[in-house]
Formats: structure tokens, sequence, C-alpha cells
């Protein structure tokens, strides 16, 4: 092992154990590379050498312009569930909000046609959110719904559940859903949202949902950060 490569290894133990003893701030913000590079007597190649191998551990995660910070426990998250993500919050003792970024009719892609069942180059209607576990952007998602079934949606506040929405004013119910599940690269929209360097990985959820008469109603295009979910299932 080179000398560079010890000093990489010294780093990561030395931070990993200061991150384990709750050494930074409330916010968990890592001190400045400049100051973390004086600190190990090491250059800054090295350093974000390191940083690099804890992100890729999941123990830190870097915003653009904001610096490094000690990653907050994953959400766990299990598909057969039906739960909305502001109850998986509750229930985990986490705080959710969600934000509308826009929310208008559009001409869906070939692919979301496919998924709705709708002949290609048919209007939906696309909410764009962004989702925040304890203040942190975790989740970017396109919903897209069939409007034969949602008259009116964008007047309604869709900051809340969709879920809830649903069943409210539409009575409308979740029934069965198809997800697939890829890891991906960050889109140049998604990175923006979740505050991150273009082409940070993530996981890529798409969920197709269909209502209780079987009707499919609409599909999420979900973009996870990778370090802020841990996918949990049982099945008996």
């Amino acid at each position: 092992m080179g000398e560079s490569q010890t000093t990489v290894a010294v780093i990561c133990k030395a931070l990993s154990e200061s991150i384990a003893t709750g050494a930074f701030s409330a916010e968990g913000r890592l001190p400045s590379e400049r100051a973390l590079s004086d600190h190990f007597s090491t250059t800054r190649i090295t350093l974000r050498e390191a940083l690099g191998q804890l992100e890729a551990q999941g123990l830190i995660y870097r915003e653009v312009r904001r610096g490094w910070f000690v990653s907050p426990p994953r959400i766990v998250y299990n598909p057969l569930q039906r739960s909305h993500f502001h109850a998986m919050a509750k229930d985990q003792g986490r705080d959710a909000q969600t934000e509308v970024i826009d929310a208008k009719y559009c001409v869906a892609s070939e692919t979301v046609c496919q998924k709705l069942l709708l002949p290609s180059g048919s209007e939906v209607i696309c909410i764009r959110r962004l989702r925040y576990i304890d203040k942190r952007p975790v989740l970017y998602v396109e919903h897209y719904l069939n409007p034969l079934y949602f008259q009116g949606i964008l007047d309604a506040d869709l900051t809340t559940s969709l879920t809830d929405l649903y069943a409210a004013r539409y009575d409308i119910h979740y029934g069965r859903v198809r997800f697939d599940m890829v890891p991906t690269l960050l889109s140049e929209q998604a990175s923006r949202a979740l505050r991150v360097a273009s082409g940070s990985p993530a996981l890529f959820i798409t969920r197709t949902n269909r209502d209780q008469h079987d009707r499919v109603i609409d599909c999420d295009l979900e973009y996870w950060r990778y370090d802020a979910l841990h996918i949990d299932v049982e099945v008996n």
C-alpha cells in the first residue's frame, strides 16, 4: 500500500470514529476541505479520495456549494406496504415535507404512455415534487396521472399525500402496483433539485398504480438519493 493510500485509510478511520462519536456540529457539517487537509497534513487530492470512500459507504454526503455533511439514518422503505411518504416518515420518527416544483398538463413520453396504457402522444397530468426527510431533500419524483380520473386536481394542495387526495376527492384507492427498481445516475434536473453533483448515483424506482377497479391510474418516476434509502421487504 502506497503512502497516499495509507493516508486515505487513516483519514477514513479517523473521520468514521468522529462521526460515530457525534463529534461534528448539530447539523452534521464537516469542517471545510481546506481545514481537513491542514488537520491531516495532506493534499486536497488525497483528502477527496478519503471523502469519496466515506461517501460511497453512505457515511457522508456532499451538497453543491455547501460542503460535506454526516448522513442521517436511512429511511426504511417497504414497497409492499401501502403507506404514503409522510406516514412512512412519521412512523419512523422522522419529519417529512413535500415541495411542488410544478404541476401541469403535458404530452407524455412514449414510455409513460405505455405504462399508463394510453395511445402515443397522449396528454397527461404531470406533477413534479421534491420530498424532504428532516429538511434534507432525498426524493425527486415525477407523477404522471391519467386525466380521465383526476379532473380539477391541479387546483388541490399538492404538497399533501396524493394517496389521501385520491381517496377524499375522487373515491379512488390504490389496488395492484408494479415496481421496477434500477440503480442509475441522477439526471441534471434531479441533481439540481436534490442539490448534488450531476451524475451522482441514485436508485430509480418506477411505480405503476392501479385502483380498486384495476384501472391504471398513474405512474411515478422516483429518483432517490442512494444514501437515503433502505429497501426492506419481508414476504410470507
